[in-house]
């Protein structure tokens, strides 16, 4: 075979990380920069949207929010939808975008006059890093075949893991001298920034004519989607549903999860300052100590599984096992919280998890949508990506409601609730990797 020697650099280069062929290096990292600005520019906006809420809300009405997103998106999802089937794709996309945008100058002007925009910021900001990044992917699922999307995807979720750390960097060093609300302009033109290589991207593919992008000769870019409501395209179609099921159940895991962790930590917190082994450290100063290193270590260990992991694991094991790795590293995670609650061990567990999550599920998630068609792609992805994945905060605030106010659960009983949650999950991604096999070996018989 001579492809190899045609490789450039570049394309040798990424091979390191997942096996790029001749002609898709560029197009493959401006994706990754692509949605590396987008996540940046949610990063940047984290600390904005606590700030307000909690300055103008508190944290009752914090915990309130999920609900009201979820509530949001049944609007939110079906005029998406409505639009996608009027308008062309690249139209589509930067409109979405520009409005996005556009709104963090109208939040600006009206924090310069003083108007309370906290809970309607927060709310906004909960809608926004759902449905942009999900158009991101659906854009980049519609751009390459299955087999290309495999390879491909590691480089592209490699962009969303550094956006993460940049955004959060750029906090920590813009904050103090621009102030609160002057990152919501940062934000903007990052935003403005993402659409211009959206464009870019759109352009290199149109050019390009090898096999790894997916032509379809019946259905043109340049055209809206067919007619079709996002909801009833999932609720159509096994494949679909069951994602969005899998979206909902490990969103609802992982957010309780997150209680656990919570709640263990504080525990030894006020243990730990009782019997005097944290010298000097106030509780908060104690959590917020443990949280620092352990974002760190969880971030840090997701970019290198991105980088070096996933990759082999879709080529040598496939998506029907990949989408299994993160549920049982979910059991033995949650087992351990259940009966050998010490912190060190939760801590190790968690972060196990997360880095996983963050990488191998993140990736294998964009990879389940590429056998779909641009409808589903678009639509369908819109909805699983923002309300059901919502939807499984808002059953995670029931069931933490509902365990700590009628069945007094203790953080040991929660991670049970979780262990039984996490078979339900294994269940569903057995099922969903049945589905893609049969999907992606006879591509024709639709979802």
């Amino acid at each position: 075979m001579t492809e190899p020697a045609a490789r450039s650099p570049l394309e040798r280069f990424l091979n390191i990380f997942t096996e790029v062929r001749h002609g898709e290096a560029i197009s493959a990292l401006l994706l990754a920069l692509n949605i590396f600005l987008i996540l940046t520019a949610y990063y940047v906006l984290k600390p904005v949207r606590e700030a307000l809420i909690l300055a103008g809300g508190g944290a009752e009405i914090k915990s309130y929010a999920a609900a009201g997103q979820a509530l949001l998106l049944l609007a939110a999802v079906p005029f998406y939808g409505w639009l996608a089937s009027r308008v062309p794709r690249r139209v589509l996309i930067n409109g979405v975008t520009l409005f996005f945008a556009g709104c963090l100058l109208v939040f600006y002007a009206l924090a310069q006059m003083q108007v309370p925009i906290g809970v309607v910021f927060f709310l906004w900001v909960g809608i926004f890093n759902l449905m942009v990044p999900a158009q991101f992917w659906a854009f980049a699922n519609d751009l390459y075949t299955p087999e290309a999307g495999k390879r491909l995807f590691v480089i592209v979720a490699f962009g969303a893991s550094l956006g993460a750390v940049a955004g959060s960097f750029l906090d920590a060093e813009l904050i103090a001298p621009l102030g609160v609300y002057q990152l919501m302009l940062v934000a903007a033109g990052i935003l403005a920034l993402s659409l211009l290589i959206t464009n870019g991207v759109d352009r290199v593919e149109r050019r390009r004519s090898t096999p790894a992008v997916a032509t379809r000769a019946e259905v043109s870019e340049d055209e809206p989607l067919r007619e079709g409501d996002a909801f009833a395209l999932v609720f159509r179609s096994r494949y679909l549903l069951l994602i969005a099921l899998l979206m909902l159940v490990l969103n609802w895991v992982n957010t309780t999860g997150e209680y656990i962790l919570g709640r263990t930590v504080l525990s030894a917190a006020e243990r730990a300052i009782a019997q005097g082994t944290a010298p000097g450290l106030s509780t908060e100063e104690y959590v917020g100590e443990f949280y620092a290193q352990f974002f760190t270590v969880v971030n840090l260990a997701g970019l290198l599984l991105q980088l070096f992991v996933v990759s082999r694991v879709l080529k040598y094991l496939g998506v029907g096992v990949a989408i299994m790795i993160l549920p049982i590293i979910a059991l033995g995670r949650y087992l351990i919280a259940a009966f050998y609650p010490v912190l060190s061990m939760v801590r190790w567990a968690k972060t196990a998890e997360n880095a996983t999550d963050y990488s191998v599920q993140n990736t294998v998630r964009q990879v389940l949508f590429l056998p779909t068609t641009r409808e589903q792609k678009y639509k369908a992805k819109q909805a699983i990506d923002t309300f059901f994945v919502r939807a499984g905060d808002v059953l995670s605030a029931v069931l933490v409601y509902a365990g700590t106010t009628w069945l007094a659960l203790s953080t040991q009983g929660f991670a049970l609730v979780n262990v039984v949650l996490v078979v339900v999950w294994l269940g569903i991604a057995l099922l969903i990797g049945r589905h893609y096999k049969r999907l992606t070996d006879s591509p024709s018989s639709g979802v």
